[in-house]
C-alpha cells in the first residue's frame, strides 16, 4: 500500500513555520503581516472558508481584516474598497473570495488588486511572472502540492510529471511550478488521446480535473506519487438516505494499492491551501519591507 501523505499534519507544520517567522518579524522589525479578506454575498461554503481563514490568520500572529459585503454590492463599490486596501500599508495580502455574484466581473476585480498583495496568485501579472520563472505570488493550492512533493521526494529534477486538468487556478500554475523544479511536464485533460497511457508513464500524477474518482488504479505507474486535488461530493447510501461523502479525482482504494505515495481526500491537499495563503501573506510582507522571503515557504 502507498504511503499516505498527511496534508493535515504537513499544513500544521507550515502554519508553525509561518508563526515563528511572524514572531521574528515583530521582534526584529516591529512589523506585523496583515491579511484582508473580502466576501461578497452569503455563499455558505465561502462563509465557512472565510471564517476558517480569519481564525488561522490570528493564530499565527497576523492581523486579520474581513470585509463582508451584500450580494448586490455595485462593482464600483467593490473596486473602491480594493483600492483602499491596496493603499493601506498595514495590509500585505488581499484576497477576494470566489465565486463572486454574477453581476461582478471576476477578472476585472482580481486584476484590480495590487499584484504584490495578490496572495491568491491570480492577477495576470503574477501569472506572467510565474510563467517566466520570476518571483511571483503563487496560487495557494499548487504551492501546497509542490511543498508536499518536495518534502516527500527531496529533488524533483528529471521526474516525469502529468497534471490532469488545465484550469487557471490549479492545472496551469501546477505545471509551471513542476517545470521550475526541472520535471518533464505534460498537461493532460478530458480530451487527451489515450489519457490512461499518458498518466501511466508518470512518476508524479497531480489530479485536478474536477471529476469524482476519474483516475483508477490501473492508470497509475507502480511506485508513482499521486497528488489528488479534487474535492467532490458523491452519494453515500451506506450512511443513510440523502447522505454524501467526499472523494477526490482519483479512485483512492485502487490507486493506493499501486502508488508509492498518495494524498487522501479529505485531509490531503485541502488543508495546505489555507496554510499556503498564510505563507503567501508572510512572503508579501517580507518583500514589501525589503526583507528576504522565508525559505521553504514559497516556490
Amino acid at each position: 500500500m502507498a504511503q499516505i501523505i498527511d496534508g493535515k499534519a504537513f499544513a500544521a507544520k507550515v502554519r508553525g513555520q509561518v508563526a515563528d517567522h511572524v514572531a521574528q518579524l515583530r521582534a526584529d522589525h516591529g512589523i506585523k503581516p496583515g491579511l484582508a479578506v473580502v466576501l461578497v454575498g452569503e455563499d455558505p461554503a465561502s462563509q465557512v472558508y472565510v471564517k476558517s481563514k480569519g481564525k488561522m490568520t490570528v493564530e499565527v500572529g497576523m492581523t486579520s481584516v474581513e470585509h463582508r459585503l451584500p450580494a448586490d454590492t455595485p462593482e464600483d463599490t467593490l473596486l473602491s474598497l480594493i483600492a483602499e486596501l491596496n493603499a493601506d500599508a498595514e495590509i500585505h495580502g488581499i484576497l477576494v473570495q470566489l465565486p463572486l455574484p454574477d453581476h461582478l466581473d471576476s477578472d476585472l476585480v482580481i486584476n484590480s488588486i495590487d499584484p504584490a498583495k495578490d496572495v491568491d496568485g491570480f492577477h495576470i501579472s503574477n501569472v506572467g511572472l510565474l510563467g517566466t520563472g520570476q518571483d511571483a505570488m503563487v496560487p495557494c493550492t499548487p504551492l501546497g502540492c509542490l511543498m508536499m512533493l518536495r518534502d516527500y521526494h527531496g529533488s524533483l529534477s528529471g521526474m516525469d510529471a502529468v497534471v490532469v486538468g488545465r484550469s487557471n487556478i490549479v492545472g496551469k500554475p501546477m505545471a509551471q511550478l513542476l517545470l521550475g523544479d526541472s520535471c518533464t511536464v505534460t498537461i493532460a485533460h478530458s480530451r487527451t488521446k489515450d489519457l490512461a497511457a499518458v498518466v501511466k508513464r508518470a512518476d508524479i500524477v497531480v489530479a485536478a480535473v474536477g471529476r469524482a474518482e476519474m483516475v483508477p488504479g490501473d492508470w497509475i505507474k507502480p511506485g508513482a506519487t499521486v497528488i489528488d486535488v479534487g474535492i467532490n461530493r458523491i452519494p453515500a447510501p451506506e450512511k443513510g438516505d440523502g447522505k454524501t461523502r467526499l472523494v477526490g479525482d482519483v479512485h483512492y482504494e485502487s490507486c493506493a494499492e499501486v502508488a508509492g505515495a498518495i494524498t487522501p481526500v479529505p485531509g490531503g491537499v485541502g488543508p495546505m491551501t489555507i496554510a499556503c495563503l498564510l505563507a503567501n501573506t508572510l512572503t508579501a510582507c517580507c518583500r514589501a519591507n525589503g526583507l528576504p522571503a522565508p525559505e521553504g515557504l514559497t516556490a
